[in-house]
């Protein structure tokens, strides 16, 4: 049986027995509403846009954090790599600060920023920017060293010798950076959006908690852990094993 019919048959299963629990009342409906109410709440939050404007509203901070995350992680792995100098120092705290949950930059974040979409992609970025620097510079450092010396024997030196060879080598590394880096990213924006205002996937979750209001909660949760693992294995997922059939990894 094909991996994607088990996967059908196991959430119809968990969906079917969840719902047959909540009629039967093994719960109260505050506690774990049925899939039927789950479903009602989603349907009228899109029906009325309230979740419509709440995904273009996380997006948005998203791409944007996601994007200067990338940015900042590239370029600090390219330096600790390539500098010793860098590396002792910056490159030291790297793994200190990527232990450190996002969340936990929030209230600085506040304070710099305010309660706006500032701070919430402050710690977006903080959240994709370590982990991608540390793959970018395990990528470098991974590089063979004959690949090196033969492109050296054929006069390559210097940013020639990076765009041509070091780079091309490294890409696996990338990937799997850029992979993490949402993942990370996607996590750190819904723990930010929790404590701010605006539209957002994160506000909602929080002010249909603060009301009450379960199967919104539910129905919420539902959307991120499903944009969460389609976006990774429909896209990331995809271009990381592309990457890998191509480099013969």
């Amino acid at each position: 049986m094909k991996p994607i019919y088990k996967r059908i048959i196991f959430f119809v299963a968990i969906i079917g027995l969840w719902e047959l629990g909540a009629r039967l009342g093994l719960w109260a409906e505050i506690i774990l509403p049925a899939p039927s109410s789950v479903f009602t709440s989603l349907y009228n939050g899109f029906e009325n846009m309230t979740l419509v404007y709440d995904l273009i509203g996380s997006f948005r901070r998203l791409f944007i954090g996601l994007a200067i995350a990338l940015i900042l992680g590239t370029s600090i792995g390219v330096l600790i790599a390539k500098s010793k100098t860098a590396d002792d120092t910056i490159g030291s705290t790297l793994l200190a600060f990527q232990s450190v949950p996002s969340i936990v930059w929030l209230p600085l974040a506040m304070m710099w920023f305010g309660l706006n979409d500032k701070a919430v992609i402050f710690v977006v970025v903080l959240g994709g920017t370590f982990v991608m620097a540390l793959n970018v510079r395990t990528g470098i450092k991974n590089v063979s060293p004959l690949y090196i010396k033969a492109a050296q024997t054929m006069g390559s030196r210097g940013l020639d010798l990076f765009i041509r060879v070091v780079f091309p080598a490294s890409i696996p590394y990338f990937v799997t950076g850029s992979r993490l880096a949402w993942a990370f990213a996607w996590r750190a924006l819904i723990a930010g959006e929790l404590l701010t205002t605006g539209p957002g996937l994160g506000y909602t979750l929080r002010y249909a908690s603060d009301f009450g209001n379960m199967s919104m909660v539910i129905g919420v949760m539902i959307i991120i852990g499903v944009i969460g693992a389609v976006v990774d294995q429909l896209i990331f997922q995809r271009i990381e094993k592309s990457v890998a059939r191509r480099w013969g990894l």
